[in-house]
């Protein structure tokens, strides 16, 4: 078994240096100076995360719903396991709570920073 989890390792590990070897190789300018990124590339990249804008916004809020509608019933959950006593249960549960809240803050930061960036007046909604 220890075998199978080295030689899986040594693969992943294998794999992933050659696809860099190869990516490094490709994104090499093949003469002169190199650039920074910040010519038309970057403009295009804004006009289509801006194009994308409200079909993000929709599904943020679309997904946030459902999420809070379930945070309800997981907290009812934990309640209910630390009123009948079972304290692991409730703190794995409070845990989950958490690291959903959390990644639901950190989406939300992302999608006020492409509005931003896009300058456009779309709304989110905070919990």
């Amino acid at each position: 078994m220890a075998r199978r989890i080295i030689a899986g390792a040594a693969l992943a590990g294998a794999l992933t240096m050659g696809l860099a070897g190869v990516a490094g190789a490709a994104t090499t300018p093949s003469g002169g100076t190199g650039g920074t990124g910040t010519g038309a590339g970057t403009v295009g990249a804004k006009a289509s995360l801006c194009a994308r804008l409200p079909k993000l916004e929709t599904r943020v809020q679309t997904i946030e719903s459902k999420v809070n509608a379930r945070l309800s019933k997981a907290e009812a959950r934990e309640a209910s396991a630390r009123a009948q006593g079972h304290t692991k249960l409730a703190d794995a549960i409070a845990t989950r709570i958490a690291r959903v809240q959390h990644r639901e803050t950190k989406v939300n930061a992302r999608l006020a920073k492409a509005e931003a960036r896009c300058a456009t007046s779309g709304t989110t909604s905070g919990s």
